[in-house]
């Protein structure tokens, strides 16, 4: 039987930035009807060539040619012509309009030379009802759940009659109903033969949702598979360009004393959360989206004062009044949006490594340089984090050196426990398994790790013991030898979500 002939041709795709040759003569060849993941490490080249496919990059070398014929993508409007639709990681919603108005930005139906609001409502709810998605067309899309404003996005492609859609990281911020919702939607374009490129860091949603995937790494394609015929392992490979036979290499630490307790701690709908991590060893905080696995977090680094409970940091009970507080008492938080929360984007390397320690850097109210460099400097050789220099904005690095700036800074703190709020999301599995070497590293020096987390694999490959929260309240502990992705979920569907009792009231 001959092979399917490609709906979309992407050939010998080169790219060069100064200083960089971001792709090296890529090959991306996509079926009609297929869903195809593009996977590959941060920097691979995977957003450059998306870019390219959406008209908001040229490429330098190459042909793209659509239905058999070479066209020229040259500008967004002209993909869109071409029926291409990417969706990016970050949404590219207006907030304060509402789902119609979004869908047909900039391509408004008239009439008379006004615009036809009431067709441009019609329109929009045929579309996601066709999609078998109901919600108040009015409200401004800022007051749509993430899950929503993903439906308003794929709506919109579906609004230009898109025959290729690209997915950027869909499921990174979903729960676990939303992330389903999202697979049953994507067989449903898949049965109207539109294309679906997915890209994740995330394999085994791969496995689930794919038909066939194609990997770049250092910007250049390594191959395409169909998913039938390739392991995890062996995508792990093609990534990384050898084996890694420990993705999750936990190593057993001694325990030592006790360094968190708290007991009893409310806020809000968390009820009485009650649990202790000790040094050398992870203690991993899981549940689904909902549950108040941040809202713990917060309160312990002191960002949210608890209603009730107390928190009790080397055997001593202590109330933190602010994160300063917290910092000072050797208590650090990587936060889960590192790019809003953890880092200052458009500072460099240097100034976000020492600045919750800058203090100690100021001499006569001035900042003594060479001690700052030297003090950043090591920190950045001691993490390996890849950066041309120390004065390299944060914005410019990859995903998994961001999380490395992240932690050099409440290294150089001195911090004694630290608190990991989705540790790995966004980073591909090369990066992953660095930062888990380096929260091996922490527990080798005597720290604790409380390590929130949704991606199962991960809390099942590098806990030591594991708290499963539900609708707000601990459900049960796992040890590390009887927990499985069975047992964790059930506990985790105990109770409803915050979400769930709000739509019950």
């Amino acid at each position: 039987m001959p092979e399917p002939v490609p709906f979309l041709r992407m050939l010998g795709i080169t790219k060069n930035y100064p200083g960089v040759q971001a792709l090296k003569g890529v090959n991306l060849e996509i079926r009609a009807g297929e869903v195809h993941a593009l996977v590959g490490e941060n920097g691979a080249g995977k957003s450059t060539l998306m870019k390219i496919l959406a008209g908001a990059e040229t490429m330098d070398a190459g042909e793209i040619h659509i239905g058999g014929q070479q066209v020229v993508i040259d500008s967004p409007h002209k993909a869109q012509e071409l029926q291409i639709s990417i969706i990016y990681q970050e949404f590219n919603l207006v907030p304060q309009l509402g789902a119609a108005e979004n869908i047909f930005l900039g391509r408004e139906p008239t009439r008379l030379g006004f615009v036809d609001f009431r067709r441009e409502r019609r329109e929009a709810r045929r579309i996601l009802d066709s999609l078998g998605i109901s919600f108040d067309l009015d409200v401004p899309v800022s007051q749509l759940s993430i899950a929503q404003q993903q439906m308003v996005e794929i709506a919109k492609a579906l609004s230009i009659d898109a025959k290729i859609i690209a997915m950027d990281e869909p499921s990174a911020t979903l729960t676990l109903h939303e992330l389903k919702n999202l697979f049953a939607l994507i067989r449903a374009l898949k049965e109207k033969g539109i294309s679906v490129i997915y890209i994740s860091h995330r394999l085994e949603e791969i496995f689930e949702v794919c038909d066939r995937l194609t990997v770049l790494r250092d910007g250049e394609w390594i191959g395409t598979r169909d998913i039938q015929e390739i392991s995890r392992e062996g995508i792990i490979e093609m990534m990384v360009g050898r084996k890694i036979t420990d993705e999750f290499p936990w190593a057993e630490s001694p325990i030592g004393e006790e360094v968190l307790r708290v007991e009893g701690l409310t806020r809000g709908f968390v009820k009485e959360v009650s649990f202790s991590v000790r040094q050398g060893e992870i203690v991993a905080l899981t549940g689904l989206v909902g549950a108040g696995r941040t809202e713990v977090a917060r309160m312990i680094f002191g960002a949210d004062p608890p209603e009730k409970g107390s928190i009790w940091l080397e055997g001593r009970p202590i109330e933190l009044k602010s994160p300063r507080h917290a910092i000072d008492s050797g208590i650090c938080l990587l936060t889960e949006d590192r790019k809003s929360q953890g880092l200052i984007l458009g500072m460099r390397i240097r100034e976000n490594i020492t600045l919750p320690k800058l203090r100690e850097f100021c001499r006569f109210l001035f900042i003594n340089g060479a001690m700052e460099r030297k003090a950043a400097g090591n920190a950045v050789k001691d993490l390996t984090i890849k950066a041309p220099s120390i004065e390299t904005e944060v914005r410019n690095l990859s995903g998994g050196n961001q999380q490395k700036v992240v932690l050099a800074k409440w290294l150089l703190a001195n911090s004694k426990l630290f608190i990991f709020d989705e540790p790995t999301r966004g980073i591909d599995v090369g990066a992953k398994r660095e930062i888990y070497l380096l929260m091996n590293e922490l527990l080798r020096r005597g720290a604790a790790i409380l390590m929130i987390s949704s991606e199962l694999p991960e809390v099942l490959g590098m806990a030591n013991r594991i708290l499963v929260m539900s609708g707000g309240r601990l459900a049960g502990e796992l040890h590390r030898n009887e927990a499985t992705q069975e047992k964790i979920m059930h506990l985790a569907t105990l109770f409803p979500s915050f979400q769930e009792r709000e739509q019950v009231a």
